[in-house]
């Protein structure tokens, strides 16, 4: 049995996100996303009404495709110390596997592109921080785990281990992979919030 062939609308968020991949950092015109496609710029149009919902779309992807499986995480696990790990190592091999979007996580292929964009990428970090929170506190109140601070400063401080690991994959052109050493460099994050 064959798979499907992608709709013209997957292809073109696929394109998108290769060319992120190929050249990160570098803006993408419609133009030459219209040519990696093999349409022409109109076509693109019919699929979505501007870049900035192409941009969307991807962005719409990776909330779905990460706090879908976080759900499954909470859903499976009892110990907070287990959600937690479990949680940051499926956001690091979520960015490792897709590195072309995190350069729009990152908001790295979003500059020059409407601020409101932006913003739009930054709460997929303001979530993931969110749950992060709530997992602490539920450790907290169920489990009897003391965090070395409080819940949000707990939150922040796993954050930026997250966000910090994304950003140098995408700073290395994706060649320091987010979860290399990742039990190792998750002991350390872990001593700094439960002690």
């Amino acid at each position: 049995m064959t798979d499907p062939k992608p709709s013209r609308r997957e292809a073109i968020l696929h394109a998108l996100v290769e060319l992120l991949e190929a050249d990160p950092g570098a803006r993408i015109t419609t133009a030459v996303l219209a040519k990696s496609v093999g349409v022409t710029e109109a076509a693109l149009y019919r699929h979505f009404p501007s870049k900035r919902k192409m941009f969307e779309a991807l962005i719409d992807f990776a909330d779905d495709a990460v706090f879908s499986r976080c759900q499954v995480i909470l859903q499976d696990q009892e110990d907070a110390r287990v959600r937690l790990q479990q949680l940051v190592n499926l956001v690091l091999v979520f960015a490792e596997r897709n590195p072309g979007l995190c350069c729009v996580l990152t908001g790295d292929a979003l500059m020059g592109e409407n601020e409101a964009l932006r913003k739009r990428a930054s709460q997929f970090f303001e979530r993931l921080e969110t749950q992060i929170r709530q997992i602490l506190k539920e450790g907290e109140l169920r489990q009897g785990l003391r965090p070395r601070t409080s819940a949000n400063r707990g939150a922040d401080f796993v954050l930026v281990y997250l966000e910090g690991r994304i950003q140098r994959f995408v700073r290395s052109s994706f060649s320091r992979k987010p979860s290399t050493d990742f039990e190792e460099s998750w002991g350390l994050v872990a001593e700094g919030v439960w002690g």
